[in-house]
């Protein structure tokens, strides 16, 4: 039996435990630096086909149907009037049983706890240290240690561990932004809406049928390292103000209609980062971290989390060939996009609006653009 080490209980590394639960020659532990799992309910995430048919394979096709909303159409609008300008049929990528899919966040990583029993789940603990020989040998901040055969690292974007396994590992660096999460209330759409202004772009879209939407903004602003290093700058009055202000000056929505607030600013990869020791794997944002402008995070967690399995099943060495191109194609249209939510010059945007009108219905691009990220 080979013993797998999974740092991190997040999307990827949870989604990595339901698949070992299906293959007893495996035997898993979970090390979680948290004390529990703390599920805010209101955040959600959009799952493209590709995810989806992973999920469905452990189970997730049979959530009741009211936990889930199925977009059929991504909507752009102009953010100061709200005047639509074009739309994107999200629908052509999907297939007779596996459909681009939006859910809380929550709703997620319970349905992926509910097959891992308690006792595969070590809280409050962090890995400080390795030794490779025959086995991996793991040393933990609980001043224990256990041997392994593989070592999967998946606990996110700032994750620790990876730095013990890489020392060229780059940090992540921020992104001239900050996004701002909340629960919208009020709202009456079944797509997804994206609204775009000089400077920063918000996004609606429901998590389930009951009426719930998630809204995420991102604002383009510079921090100075001390603000980038206070936590509590972000959820300060004097801080929110300025957001809402934004807000209120550029589009249509009542910062009143928002409910569990969280603003924080945003960090991406620079590069991936290089491994060479033997059966040692990252995976989700701890391997890549984008921009949320192209809204895979969630997906690239799951995806990167199947090709680890199929790496250690298989006793493959090609583990990443395929996937650093993906994340590499994942990565410029993230900051493409971003780029182009973002334009302030009138005559810019009027070009990027003719622009999207055209690409909104051309097949062909929307195969390449789309296509090749959602189901392939």
């Amino acid at each position: 039996m080979k013993k797998i080490a999974i740092i991190g209980g997040g999307i990827s590394g949870l989604y990595l435990a339901n698949i070992f639960n299906n293959h007893p020659e495996f035997d898993y532990k979970i090390f979680e630096e948290r004390e529990k799992f703390n599920f805010i309910n209101g955040y959600g995430i959009q799952l493209s086909v590709n995810s989806i048919k992973l999920l469905n394979k452990i189970g997730f096709k049979n959530l009741p149907a009211s936990e889930l909303c199925f977009p059929s159409k991504v909507n752009f609008f102009q953010s100061s009037n709200s005047s639509k300008i074009c739309d994107i049929d999200l629908s052509q990528f999907n297939d007779n049983l596996n459909r681009y899919t939006t859910i809380k966040r929550s709703t997620l990583l319970k349905f992926l706890l509910e097959s891992i029993p308690k006792d595969k789940i070590k809280f409050n603990i962090n890995l400080t240290h390795l030794d490779y020989g025959n086995y991996i040998k793991a040393h933990f901040s609980n001043n224990s240690q256990e041997n392994f055969d593989f070592l999967i690292i998946a606990d996110g974007i700032f994750s620790k561990s990876k730095f013990i396994v890489s020392k060229e590992s780059s940090k992540p660096k921020y992104n001239n932004s900050i996004a701002l999460r909340a629960k919208l209330n009020e709202y009456d759409d079944n797509n997804i809406s994206i609204f775009m202004g000089a400077n920063f772009h918000y996004v609606i879209y429901p998590v389930n049928q009951n009426n719930e939407y998630n809204f995420v903004a991102i604002f383009k602003k510079n921090l100075t390292h001390e603000e980038l290093n206070s936590q509590k700058i972000y959820q300060s009055e004097t801080f929110l103000s300025c957001l809402k202000k934004i807000l209120k000056k550029n589009s249509n929505i009542k910062f009143e209609n928002l409910s569990q607030i969280k603003a924080f600013p945003v960090f991406v990869s620079s590069s991936i980062p290089s491994i060479n020791q033997k059966n040692t794997f990252l995976s989700g944002d701890a391997l890549f971290a984008f921009s949320p402008s192209f809204a895979q995070g969630a997906s690239h967690s799951i995806e990167t989390a199947q090709d680890i399995f199929q790496s250690i099943f298989s006793g493959s060495d090609n583990l990443y060939k395929s996937r650093i191109n993906k994340v590499y194609k994942i990565n410029w249209r993230s900051k493409l996009n971003h780029f182009a939510f973002h334009l302030s010059n009138p005559i810019n945007i009027l070009i990027r609006n003719i622009t999207l009108k055209y690409l909104s219905k051309n097949k062909k691009f929307l195969d390449s653009y789309l296509g090749r990220i959602y189901r392939n």
